[in-house]
């Protein structure tokens, strides 16, 4: 094959690149070209959107919804090791990209749908609790389901890197058939069929915003499972029929790069489009209750509070009489008649002197001032009083 001959470099390529990243740049073929651009553009498209989804979480209203945050950063994180794993279907086969294959394409699969499968399984104890578990519960639950198949490609990893007794061949980790290689998904195979079954009992749930969830996993899960369906057919049997048994790799970076793609449009653009938006559906309080109750609290306590204190000023000034001694029957004014409620200090109560002075100028009318006096239990007359006030003056 002259791509893969080292002295002839295929259209596009440089003459001092090695052959086995040929297909980075070929120009004849093209396949290798155009996934590599999809990829690239994959890999800058989640980087985006996991910058988005982490500046979006303090803007999030709804404490459901912001529990999902940990799973869908997960599946990014996932999605964006798909795309990363795309290049090394479209380089050759050395030890390096055949390790990184075999044991990275059930790992980071198998990543994206457990997160997945713990979404629509929250979905469904929402529906029928009306509460879902916490999202550390949840990221716990998917962290487990993603360490088996990381445990089982593992094993098989050390297994198949042995080689026999007496035999010694380069590159071992290459040289596996087809078959095996599928056979040894076939728990990320579980994980899909779980992805489509699990949401739904989720899309006849009350809410609308829960359906929907449902419904991003249910067609996630779908095309998931027509893409798994496709390139398993085509590298298990449909490339041998056809004779064209050397697009084993180009089946698997397309198949790969798509799926991750599918995991992008179909689930995470969808939910982080509604991560910030409140819910249509959310029922409003119908007992009548204020909707500020805090501040019709503090309103209610000042009011309270002013009473009580106007209450106690008036109690306060009550403990003051007035010797009303009226020397005609006309009865005479009060100088309190007025009196508001206003605090003590802010009421104009004459002195002795000034009483003294007043009573003087009206003795022609007959009117006595009274004054405010503390009532007491053998009260004094006005004039004994009088004359008191003069001799402390006096001294």
């Amino acid at each position: 094959m002259d791509a893969m001959d080292p002295t002839l470099a295929p259209k596009g390529c440089s003459s001092s690149m090695s052959s086995i990243y040929h297909n980075l740049c070929n120009l004849t073929t093209l396949w290798g070209v155009v996934v590599e651009g999809i990829a690239a553009a994959g890999v800058l498209t989640s980087f985006v959107l996991l910058m988005i989804l982490i500046a979006s979480l303090p803007f999030v209203t709804d404490q459901k919804r912001k529990g999902m945050v940990g799973l869908q950063a997960s599946i990014l994180i996932f999605t964006l090791g798909l795309f990363g794993l795309t290049f090394a279907f479209i380089v050759g086969r050395f030890s390096t990209s055949c390790v990184a294959r075999r044991f990275l394409f059930g790992v980071l699969f198998s990543g994206c749908l457990a997160c997945l499968v713990m979404h629509g399984l929250w979905l469904v104890l929402l529906q029928r609790r009306g509460r879902g578990p916490r999202s550390w519960t949840l990221w716990l639950g998917a962290l487990a389901l993603w360490l088996v198949e990381v445990i089982i490609n593992t094993e098989w990893l050390v297994i198949t890197m042995k080689s026999p007794p007496g035999v010694i061949v380069a590159d071992l980790s290459c040289f596996i058939a087809n078959q095996d290689f599928v056979m040894a998904l076939i728990y990320v195979m579980v994980l899909v069929l779980a992805v489509v079954l699990m949401p739904f009992p989720s899309l006849t749930h009350k809410h609308k915003q829960w359906r929907r969830d449902g419904a991003f996993i249910l067609t996630t899960g779908l095309f998931t499972l027509a893409i798994w369906i496709a390139w398993i057919v085509m590298y298990i049997h449909g490339n041998r029929v056809a004779g064209n048994a050397s697009w084993d790799d180009p089946t698997l970076a397309v198949a790969v790069v798509s799926n991750a793609w599918v995991f992008l449009f179909f689930y995470t653009i969808p939910e982080i489009c509604l991560l910030t938006q409140e819910d249509p559906d959310q029922e409003q309080p119908d007992d009548g209750e204020n909707i500020y109750p805090a501040r019709s609290l503090v309103y209610d306590n000042v009011l309270k509070e002013t009473e009580a204190t106007q209450q106690s000023v008036y109690m306060d000034n009550r403990a003051f009489s007035t010797d009303e001694r009226p020397a005609e029957p006309t009865q005479p004014e009060s100088p309190y008649g007025a009196y508001n409620g206003q605090v003590r200090s802010c009421v104009y109560q004459p002195t002795e002197l000034a009483l003294i002075a007043k009573g003087l100028t009206m003795m022609d009318h007959g009117v006595m001032i009274p004054r405010a006096r503390a009532p007491s239990l053998n009260p004094g007359s006005v004039r004994s009083s009088l004359s008191r006030s003069l001799e402390s003056l006096a001294t």
